[in-house]
């Protein structure tokens, strides 16, 4: 079930609001947990025996990590929880790839290859409800939170509908008081409408016509200079805004719910470096990475060598968890060695004395380079594009066919109203913090359109569902 769908905007949402209010204060958690069960079941019931599963083993760690003083007892347990989370992650993420990449080097090898007949199906939003179940025992573990109670409490913080397919990635310390209690305000319910409305907007207004523009140029071919460019620069908005929307959306609906959650997006394409683009871009995973994995293998403390090293193997890892591909691989690697060299000169970025639009122009530049490894099918996909963006090639008869679906009226004006959006207008964190009646009148206008539009739209993928 997906945020833009008819059965989420006209049923789900509001049985949701309705019985969760009507619940008393008690069986709220309850209740809610129950809905969200139910909405991550939606596709696929057998798999939430496996986030059932998870929610087991972290309780129970965290039960022991708290009630031991043994050192070694809440290491075990600490293991366990982080062990079997990654062996999930693992084998639903990569099994398939790994068998593949396996066959690969027995055929290099002139052995035969492994007929495997089990194809693995990827459970959806497994790799944001594992990291968010793990950050609990690390934080019980460090002393950065206090163990939960009350396994329908934490149940509902691992499934929380909101967030439990495609994030923000929420740690257990930034809601734990927030599940002891927190208010219900019409305030917030009001800046959540907002939030959703944005966000929705987001979504169907200029996501899904620039992801139709993109796929249009990516499963093209060969394509000329400028084709090529507007394909990159149309995905690098769709998923921007397919991503930020799902996590306005997110945020609303928390807001709704009573539950305040952090910001996952700071205007990234305003960066003036890799480095201020990772403050910036899907906040909740790049922290994330930094204090669970980065911090833990020394970080910058052990010298400027094993800094980059770390640098290098968290991008790497950070790009691996977007997928099972070198692709992603790939990418992350890229953003790595940028922000290494970023981090030995020191400066702001490796072109800082430049003016800061420039800056910002060429931190973009950088950033569709390694959306197109990001996008492409495989690596020769990859390559195949970056030549057409950097040289001239013979274009087929058929380009023109692909011309004649980009440079249309409605997608050019998507296009241009998309740039403006990205670089001029507030982030909606900013936005909504201050609702007057007009800006509310604004919202609900957006949502309206929004809601008028997908009833038209075939096209309406949300990409970080396969992540």
């Amino acid at each position: 079930m997906v945020f833009s769908s008819h059965i989420f905007v006209y049923y789900f949402l509001p049985i949701a609001l309705l019985s969760y209010y009507l619940l008393p204060r008690p069986a709220k958690h309850f209740g809610l947990t129950l809905l969200s069960y139910f909405f991550y079941g939606w596709a696929n019931p057998p798999f939430v025996l496996l986030m059932f599963a998870s929610t087991v083993v972290d309780y129970t760690c965290g039960r022991v990590i708290s009630g031991t003083e043994y050192h070694r007892n809440r290491k075990l347990a600490l293991t366990i929880s982080i062990c079997s989370n990654l062996t999930l992650l693992g084998f639903f993420k990569y099994f398939n790839f790994g068998i593949s990449n396996y066959n690969t080097l027995l055929g290099w090898l002139g052995l035969p290859i492994w007929e495997s007949v089990l194809q693995v199906v990827l459970p959806l939003g497994i790799s944001f409800y594992t990291f968010q179940s793990m950050s609990y025992t690390i934080d019980v573990y460090r002393g950065d939170a206090k163990p939960i109670r009350n396994f329908v409490d934490f149940a509902c913080y691992v499934s929380m509908f909101p967030q439990l397919v495609a994030g923000p990635i929420i740690r257990f310390s930034e809601v734990a008081e927030q599940l002891k209690q927190r208010t219900h305000t019409l305030e917030k319910f009001v800046r959540g409408i907002a939030f959703f409305s944005l966000g929705m907007a987001k979504k169907i207004l200029l996501a899904n016509p620039c992801g139709k523009c993109a796929d249009t140029v990516f499963d093209a071919g060969i394509i000329s200079i400028l084709d090529a460019w507007y394909g990159v620069i149309a995905y690098a908005f769709q998923i921007y805004y397919d991503f930020s929307g799902y996590s306005d959306m997110a945020i609303g609906l928390g807001l709704m719910l009573g539950f305040t959650f952090p910001k996952n997006f700071d205007a990234p394409y305003k960066s003036e470096s890799i480095t201020d683009f990772w403050r910036t871009w899907h906040i909740s995973l790049s922290s994330w990475l930094r204090d669970y994995l980065y911090i833990p293998l020394g970080g910058n403390r052990k010298g400027q060598t094993r800094t980059y090293i770390n640098l290098a193997l968290v991008m790497l890892l950070g790009g691996l968890w977007h997928g099972a591909s070198w692709n992603f691989v790939i990418w992350g690697g890229i953003h790595g060695g940028m922000l290494a060299i970023e981090r030995n000169r020191g400066k702001i970025s490796y072109y800082g004395a430049l003016p800061r639009q420039l800056r910002i122009g060429l931190t973009f530049m950088l950033v569709l380079i390694t959306w197109v490894f990001f996008r492409s099918s495989d690596l020769t996909h990859a390559l195949i594009y970056l030549k057409c963006m950097f040289s001239s090639v013979n274009i087929p008869p058929t380009s023109d066919i692909i011309s004649g679906i980009l440079y249309q009226p409605y997608y050019l004006m998507t296009m241009c109203i998309a740039g403006i959006v990205v670089w001029f207008f507030p982030q909606t964190w900013d936005w909504t913090q201050r609702l007057t009646p007009i800006r509310m009148g604004v919202c609900l206008t957006l949502l309206l359109v929004s809601l008028v539009v997908m009833s038209t739209q075939a096209y309406n993928p949300f990409i970080y569902f396969i992540f």
